[in-house]
């Protein structure tokens, strides 16, 4: 065994320093932290299709409730009150079994109001429940 002292200068080291590729690691992580939120909002995305999905739902049996910015329910054409709303679903839920229903709420609507909406929905028992968005975010 030698002593640290008698080593000569030009030994080669036994061991790796492995402290620029922890400095290299932690500056990738650094980046992919930072730029993994913008690539989300910035691609483009082409959701699969299915062919079990198109005959789901019968177009005769869906009905539109749209809610505006001051939270004024309209069941197809005909405005009525939140109070009406669920003694209304249960007269169409009656006459039609399968019935689906698509909800149209403002982009300022407070979420509380959609959320009475859909308990509403859940009280008279309709599941096939939809949410209408537009793309391009205007």
């Amino acid at each position: 065994m030698k002593r640290f002292s008698e080593r000569h200068q030009l030994a080669t080291l036994s061991e790796l320093n492995v402290t620029p590729l922890l400095d290299l690691a932690f500056v990738l992580l650094i980046i992919f932290m930072i730029t993994t939120p913008l690539m989300e909002k910035s691609s483009n995305l082409v959701v699969p299709t299915t062919k079990a999905a198109e005959g789901a739902v019968e177009p005769s049996q869906v009905e539109s409730i749209s809610i505006d910015k001051d939270a004024n329910l309209t069941l197809n054409t005909a405005p009525l009150p939140l109070d009406g709303l669920e003694s209304a679903l249960a007269d169409l839920k009656n006459s039609k079994p399968g019935l689906a229903v698509v909800i149209r709420a403002h982009k300022e609507l407070p979420v509380q109001k959609l959320v009475d909406v859909m308990d509403a929905l859940k009280r008279v028992g309709i599941t096939k429940i939809g949410v209408v968005s537009s793309e391009g975010g205007q």
